[in-house]
């Protein structure tokens, strides 16, 4: 057996308009902690949390947040050095920093080399400032290319940017500018998301307002085949419904995900998967570091999925990749379902494999719902 972990930063500097993840920035924390005493205890947390996992090899890591890189490479290599020493990594393991483009040097990005990363993934989101803007992302367009070129000249050797598409008054256009500036990039990966708008965030109550105006499906869906379109013709293969990449260059951790393999999520409101059994963190950080201090598990929740629960999700996740679902695992019913599907061209039907069309990923969901329920 094989154990993944991805390890959640839970801090930024500011927070961005569209952002609903568990991150805090320095004022928002309740003792006020500045990111220097920060980086320490909540290292030392982390590793208090290691001790519970179990004890398998590790064939990726994944550092999020939050923004990772604000953190010095020596406290991040801790927990790597943590890993390695308790559980063992494979040869060839996949140890992924997320970046804000502004938060890192040349001196820092050798650091993070040094201490045992080898891919980084930049959050670019757009290539246009007035898109930038409304998504109130802090970082200069420009910061981006000079953050790519270091990354590689300090030696990563995958280099990943992740894009949003569909922000309040961006235009095919812009979107089309964005995704060709990407790939112009010395890149091996690319992760595009639609906007998800959440309730409670800033870009919530301003679209609420009447401030800003969200794209229309039609749109959504010409941004969606676009960048399909734009990266397979530089060589970057769809593997998974919004992520494409160079041969070789998958990120594997997320793949560890959508084949429901075993992970352990350390930090607070991390979630964990272990041999059908999911469970999740309390999620603020002050409440995180005390319990581990204090010898008290930070597990705020566990669930046991069902057999039924493991195979929905199964099928759910596994249509998303590039090589479909097995025919074997579907039922008469549900294949019949899949022809339907398939007299559209929203999937293509081999002998063993069913996989979604680029037309086929816009109703990703709809197609699962119908062959499940």
């Amino acid at each position: 057996m094989e154990l993944s972990f991805y390890v959640h930063i839970p801090y930024c500097i500011k927070r961005c308009g569209y952002c609903d993840f568990n991150t805090y920035t320095p004022n928002e924390l309740q003792d006020g902690a500045t990111l220097e005493i920060v980086s320490n205890d909540y290292i030392d947390a982390v590793l208090k949390e290691l001790e519970a996992a179990p004890l398998d090899e590790v064939p990726t890591i994944f550092f999020g947040g939050g923004t990772p890189s604000l953190l010095p490479a020596d406290d991040l290599g801790r927990v790597i050095a943590g890993i390695k020493s308790r559980n063992g990594l494979t040869p060839d393991c996949e140890i992924t920093l997320e970046a804000n483009p502004d938060s890192v040097t040349a001196q820092k990005l050798k650091s993070y080399i040094e201490v045992g990363f080898n891919r980084i993934s930049f959050g670019m989101q757009s290539a246009k400032p007035h898109v930038l803007a409304a998504l109130d992302r802090t970082h200069n367009p420009e910061n981006v290319k000079k953050a790519v070129d270091m990354a590689r000249a300090a030696g990563f050797k995958s280099i990943s940017v992740d894009l949003i598409y569909g922000t309040p008054g961006e235009s095919l256009d812009d979107w089309r500018d964005t995704v060709t500036a990407a790939l112009s990039l010395d890149i091996d990966h690319i992760s595009a998301y639609a906007l998800i708008v959440e309730t409670g965030t800033k870009l919530a109550a301003q679209i609420k307002r009447g401030d800003l105006t969200m794209p229309d499906d039609d749109l959504m869906a010409d941004m969606y085949l676009l960048v399909d379109q734009l990266c397979e013709a530089k060589g970057f293969s769809w593997y998974e419904l919004s992520n494409w990449s160079k041969p070789g260059h998958e990120c594997r951790h997320n793949i560890a995900y959508w084949e429901n393999k075993n992970w352990w999520g350390l930090g607070p409101g991390a979630h964990s998967h272990i041999d059908g059994k999911r469970f999740w963190n309390i999620k603020h950080p002050t409440a995180y570091k005390q319990r581990l201090f204090e010898q008290i598990s930070p597990v705020q929740a566990v669930e046991d999925l069902t057999n039924e629960q493991i195979e929905v999700e199964s099928i759910m996740l596994g249509i998303r990749m590039r090589q479909g679902l097995s025919l074997a695992r579907l039922s008469n019913v549900q294949i019949e379902s899949l022809r339907k599907f398939s007299l559209d061209d929203y999937v293509n039907m081999g002998e063993k494999q069913v996989v979604l069309t680029p037309k086929g990923r816009l109703i990703a969901d709809r197609i699962v719902r119908e062959i499940t329920f």
